[in-house]
């Protein structure tokens, strides 16, 4: 389904109802929408299953829909407390996922919700922010003050917004793409932004106070939904160090990490990525990575161990329980913060 995580199917959604499936969440990690990487990170996949299981059974607690059932341990679906290892399946709801026809970077959504009728997984990510870090696309969409910052110019360090921001793109075009409010609302479907907008809000609200517990600062993130029956539910996976983006004292705990290794490491070939995206929307190709000249080169061992002890000791920190073998999180934001 995608680059790190398997799909199982157990049984199928129909247009009338719900199906039931897993996510097996592998240790494959993709950066700048490259998709797998050449490397593993260990623990990385059971650290994001927990954590998302963790987030779901909240949201449920608070009332929101999801399509989380539980973590699957030795064939049954139980509670991620009754897990007494790391978990690296999950039980799921599944919708629907029609093909989105498109020519060139041309998409038809009217004949996806033709084929989607009730029952569909939202073609939109949902995306939220806290804080607009140095690099962020939020910077050349706007400037300080349409966001309610008093400032004229953006600083050259992040800076925390005064209000939560929420924004749509693009999930199933080649390159992602930032929507209009209205634009949204049409490829949405029978879902309403305002829905989708407001549950992105408590989405955000409660990781943020989740994270905060643990030392965390939630910076952003994301949700998908699905709708069946009326009823907008959150999908995928939430408020995981791959979906979202966390800090502590100032470190990047997230897949920013290996993000930011490969920005300075390996500069070429995040500049031949940059270029295949442009050339591929100027010339109308919907997969830019036919046109990338390189490919991304594998990462040190110690770079790996340290992105695996950070991902495996923020969950512990997260769940508030040593679910992980895994160095205090203290220790491996300091190991992260040297390479």
């Amino acid at each position: 389904m995608t680059s790190v995580k398997e799909f199982r199917v157990e049984e199928a959604a129909t247009p009338e109802r719900l199906g039931r499936g897993a996510f097996r969440f592998t240790d494959d990690y993709s950066v700048f929408d490259w998709g797998k990487m050449p490397d593993e990170i260990p623990g990385k996949g059971a650290a994001l299953c927990a954590m998302g299981a963790a987030n779901f059974e909240l949201l449920e607690e608070d009332g929101l829909p999801t399509h989380y059932r539980g973590v699957v341990v030795e064939g049954e679906v139980v509670p991620l407390e009754e897990a007494a290892r790391p978990p690296r399946e999950m039980a799921i709801d599944l919708t629907q996922v029609p093909a989105l026809p498109h020519e060139g970077r041309d998409y038809d959504y009217d004949a996806f919700h033709a084929a989607a009728g009730g029952n569909y997984l939202i073609p939109l990510e949902i995306v939220f922010r806290n804080t607009v870090p140095v690099g962020s696309s939020l910077r050349s969409r706007g400037d300080p003050a349409d966001f309610g910052l008093d400032r004229e110019a953006w600083p050259d360090e992040p800076v925390a917004l005064p209000e939560p921001v929420v924004e749509f793109s693009t999930k199933y075009e080649e390159s992602d793409r930032y929507l209009s409010r209205e634009e949204a609302d049409r490829i949405a479907g029978r879902a309403s932004v305002a829905d989708l907008e407001s549950i992105a809000r408590e989405v955000n609200a409660l990781v943020t106070e989740r994270a905060a517990a643990a030392g965390l600062t939630h910076e952003d993130g994301k949700i998908e939904c699905l709708y069946f029956d009326g009823e907008v539910r959150v999908a995928d996976v939430v408020g995981t160090f791959d979906e979202n983006r966390f800090s502590y004292d100032g470190q990047q705990v997230s897949k920013e990490v290996v993000r930011q290794y490969h920005k300075r490491e390996q500069p070429e070939w995040v500049e031949a990525v940059a270029r295949a995206k442009e050339e591929a929307e100027a010339r109308d190709v919907a997969d830019w990575r036919t046109l990338c000249a390189r490919d991304p080169e594998p990462l040190p061992e110690g770079v790996l161990r340290a992105a695996s002890d950070l991902y495996r000791a923020g969950a512990n920190a997260y769940l508030g329980r040593d679910l992980f073998d895994a160095p205090p999180l203290s220790e491996a934001v300091e190991a992260a913060r040297e390479l």
